[in-house]
């Protein structure tokens, strides 16, 4: 277990804390046959899902119908669970566990908030660099659709 110190700001000693992994979703959004992938805006740069950072007091669900939202412009909607991602070195800003979803939409995506640009890609001729371990888990999904072509297929775990 890994600890880090504060200092206590009445009487200057040092506090114990706990440091945990953060959690954060990301979102495989199917436009027709082809995903919806950003170009980030801050560092690391690169192709990556669409995500971000769950908020405190909200479900993974709502993080990752927000996060589409802010980073797309799109409004989700089927939304299913791929799987979670807990390698500690997959984000080299700090320990993350994600959470992906697969999702459809409609309509035209825009790039906003932390998305510098975007663009729509057939599953199988992804943009380089992916970022984090978005080559991974996109290969997950290519494995995933292969064995549930259809889109609107339940996903059970």
């Amino acid at each position: 277990m890994s600890f880090s110190s504060l200092t206590c700001p009445s009487c200057g000693a040092a506090v114990k804390q706990y440091r945990n992994p953060l959690p954060t979703v990301d979102i495989i959004i199917e436009l027709d046959t082809r995903i919806v992938l950003i170009k980030r805006k801050n560092p690391p740069h690169g192709w990556a899902l669409p995500g971000g950072f769950v908020d405190y007091g909200e479900s993974l669900e709502a993080a990752a119908i927000r996060e589409a939202q802010e980073e797309t412009g799109l409004s989700i909607h089927n939304l299913h669970l791929l799987g979670c991602y807990s390698d500690p070195a997959r984000d080299e800003r700090m320990h993350t566990i994600t959470t992906v979803f697969i999702a459809q939409a409609s309509g035209v995506p825009q790039a906003a908030d932390d998305a510098a640009d975007l663009d729509l890609f057939l599953p199988d001729t992804l943009p380089s660099p992916l970022c984090f371990d978005h080559a991974g888990i996109l290969a997950d999904y290519r494995s995933f659709r292969a064995s549930r072509p259809c889109a609107s297929s339940p996903i059970h775990f």
